[in-house]
């Protein structure tokens, strides 16, 4: 790659850092574009789309801080506390860092390197959900599935919140954490959804809200 070209995709990858986390993943390319002092033409000559600059502008800053997460996670000796810090942390990204509430929801899905950073996100998620069950402080219904639905669910509103300059998803992370525990469990009236469902359920929802 010509010196000028080198320059011109550092500035690209700095823009679109600096945006996709203000603003999320949706961001407009040809703002990034302005941002970066480039033409709309430089971006796709360098990148090719938009989830090419997605995973290499962020898939390595959400597998650092998911990964972070889960392994506190996993290393906290209680493991309702760690399950209940994981749920929590995770729900702070979304709140507070739009570009890693729209990883979790899997929107992008073309963009390979990050749709494997959310395989093993939801890998771990697992192993923390597991741990709690086989505690006994989580009720033995909840699954994985049943985690990705509620932050699909909570990504936009806990965002909302947080621009409004209120904590409020806290509440409604509290509530849900509340209702989880054992004790609190009642027989549900239906099925979690599959791992295909959920996906399937993400990335339509995400063609929705872009058409």
């Amino acid at each position: 790659m010509r010196a000028d070209a080198q320059r011109n995709a550092a500035r690209l990858r700095a823009a679109a850092a600096d945006l996709f986390q203000e603003r999320g993943l949706q961001v407009s390319l040809k703002e990034i574009a302005r941002h970066a002092g480039v033409s709309h033409g430089t971006l796709y000559n360098l990148f090719g789309s938009r989830e090419a600059l997605i995973d290499e502008v962020i898939a390595d800053l959400a597998a650092t801080r998911l990964g972070d997460a889960a392994r506190a996670a996993l290393a906290c000796p209680d493991p309702w506390q760690g399950f209940a810090g994981y749920v929590t942390e995770v729900c702070e990204l979304q709140a507070t860092d739009p570009a890693l509430g729209d990883v979790l929801t899997r929107r992008f899905p073309d963009a390979s390197r990050l749709m494997a950073v959310c395989d093993n996100s939801f890998a771990a998620a697992e192993s923390i959900i597991d741990r709690a069950r086989r505690d006994g402080s989580l009720r033995p219904d909840f699954t994985a599935s049943d985690l990705l639905f509620f932050l699909a669910s909570h990504a936009p509103l806990a965002r909302a919140a947080a621009a409004a300059g209120s904590d409020a998803w806290r509440r409604a992370v509290g509530f849900m954490l509340d209702g989880l525990r054992a004790p609190a469990g009642t027989p549900l009236p239906a099925e979690p959804m599959t791992p295909q469902q959920i996906n399937h359920l993400l990335v339509e929802g995400a063609a929705a809200v872009s058409a």
